[in-house]
């Protein structure tokens, strides 16, 4: 049986698209997931995303790492398969949609969607290090040189380190240059450096702010990935909470095709 996929990016972190409304596609289906994720024999993508009906939401979003593995929440791929909707309908100014974090809400100008995080009430520090839970768990650091670092060799030390082997963890590297926040990310389930995460530059801009002091308020940081720019905006309560949080970016068609599906 051949399937129609559609390819999505959002800001380099790239995504294969089904619709699978009618439930053709079997959740449990790992290996294949993992098969056309795959750069040099399937298709090639950092993740897989499933469209699905739900009888309280607009939809709900399915996502599977590169490894074929259903996963936690993807920021980037969120901004994605709200662009889908919008494509294959219904066509809303405001959609309302299930992920595996819970209730999200997503607004669109152009191609620029801004999806609702969810709230953030538990940031872990350590020595240079942050920990906490954006929709997918993050470690947080500042480093000098970022643009020479090796991301794979460093990423995966920490990912793999007895605290984060059972689990994972997504490692985020950040670096001011020029006034401008940089950022690289070593994603679990694809055991990389990905050109973008929206959930690591959501973890890293809560932390920036938490790094500066910044007051209790309203903030926009401006931060610079691999794959381009993206924004994140939200409320810094006095408890050093962040609600009404707002990843706001890209989330682009690239081409459409056919893959066997077993």
């Amino acid at each position: 049986m051949l399937l129609k996929f559609y390819k999505y990016q959002g800001t380099g972190n790239d995504f294969i698209i089904f619709d699978n409304r009618d439930n053709i596609i079997d959740r449990n289906n790992d290996a294949w997931v993992a098969k056309i994720c795959d750069r040099h024999f399937g298709i090639g993508a950092d993740g897989v995303m499933l469209l699905q009906n739900h009888k309280d939401y607009d939809f709900e979003m399915i996502y599977y790492n590169a490894d074929g593995r259903e996963s936690s929440m993807c920021g980037n791929g969120g901004r994605c398969m709200v662009n889908f909707v919008r494509m294959v309908g219904p066509v809303k100014e405001k959609y309302r949609f299930l992920a595996v974090d819970g209730e999200h809400e997503a607004t669109i100008n152009k191609e620029i969607v801004s999806l609702k995080m969810q709230n953030v009430h538990n940031v872990i520090a350590g020595d240079n290090h942050w920990q906490l839970n954006t929709g997918s768990p993050h470690y947080v650091t500042f480093v000098s040189e970022l643009n020479k670092m090796d991301i794979k060799t460093f990423g995966a030390a920490i990912r793999y380190s007895e605290a984060f082997m059972s689990d994972g963890i997504n490692i985020n590297f950040l670096e001011e240059q020029n006034g401008n926040l940089h950022i690289r990310t070593y994603e679990r389930g694809v055991e990389e450096e990905t050109l973008s995460c929206g959930t690591g530059v959501t973890a890293a801009a809560i932390c920036y702010v938490l790094k500066k002091q910044f007051e209790a308020g309203s903030h926009i940081v401006n931060m610079e990935t691999m794959g381009g720019p993206l924004r994140v905006a939200f409320t810094k309560t006095a408890d050093n909470s962040f609600e009404e949080i707002w990843l706001i970016g890209p989330g682009e068609f690239v081409f459409a095709g056919e893959v066997a599906y077993p």
